[in-house]
């Protein structure tokens, strides 16, 4: 009897000993959704985020490379759903999406990293994706505003991603300034929003802030900001009741 009771109590640890995802080396922040699920967000490097809901596994514009900082993408799961913004090499890399593909992963990504990459489905701005019952995805516009930067992200080629996770909405901007088509996420009533931060490539200190009080997210996550003084934004939007929080990305 204390043989059955011992290998029962060693299968059933066994069990939840897999069934538990490893510890990754980077910040992870938890949330719940309005469903009573938990979504996880995990920060990577530079543009480079991973998401989860439960079991599904999403990452966005994963790059092995940043700079002086190699990320080891076989430490994370393989991914159910890899978003990528734009084409530039800090946004897709074939090799860290090969990494993470299984046989099931989709890859969603904007025309001109699809002609680079010669896989996924292409979303443009505007178009909206079900990707299972408690995900939806919409693609929204990511470009230069000011005239002298258009060259470097063109209107009309790249994607922001909003992400719907079991009523929790997650706005990822992309390279990205502050935008006319900002105005409409003012009434999302979104979660969470990541805004890139550094120039002459993306915001500045200032278009981040007025970005962040035009869409008014519960939080705000600068990132993709290089040596950007991202701090000064939490002390534009002290008391603004957005709640900004800075990772080491």
């Amino acid at each position: 009897m204390r043989k059955i009771i011992y290998f029962t109590a060693l299968m059933l640890f066994t069990f939840l000993s897999c069934a538990r995802k490893p510890e990754l080396p980077y910040e992870v922040d938890r949330f719940p959704t309005p469903g009573g699920r938990e979504v996880a967000i995990t920060f990577i490097k530079h543009g480079s985020v991973a998401v989860s809901l439960g079991n599904f596994e999403i990452q966005v514009d994963p790059v092995l490379n940043q700079r002086n900082f190699t990320v080891d993408y076989s430490v994370f799961p393989k991914a159910d759903l890899i978003l990528i913004t734009h084409e530039h090499g800090d946004h897709l890399d074939s090799a860290a999406i090969a990494m993470l593909s299984q046989k099931n992963t989709r890859i969603i990504l904007n025309q001109k990293s699809r002609d680079i990459l010669g896989a996924g489905e292409v979303i443009s701005n505007g178009e909206e994706l079900q990707i299972n019952k408690q995900i939806q995805l919409e693609a929204v516009p990511a470009y230069n505003s000011t005239p002298e930067r258009s060259q470097f992200h063109p209107k009309g080629n790249g994607n922001g991603y909003l992400l719907t996770l079991d009523g929790f909405k997650i706005y990822i901007a992309g390279d990205t300034e502050f935008i006319p088509e900002m105005e409409n996420l003012a009434d999302r009533e979104i979660d969470v929003a990541f805004l890139p931060v550094n120039q002459p490539y993306t915001m500045t200190i200032e278009q981040c802030v007025q970005a962040a009080e035009v869409i008014r997210p519960k939080i705000l996550y600068p990132y993709h900001f290089s040596n950007t003084p991202v701090e000064q934004i939490a002390d534009s939007l002290s008391g603004s009741g957005i709640e900004v929080r800075i990772q080491a990305m």
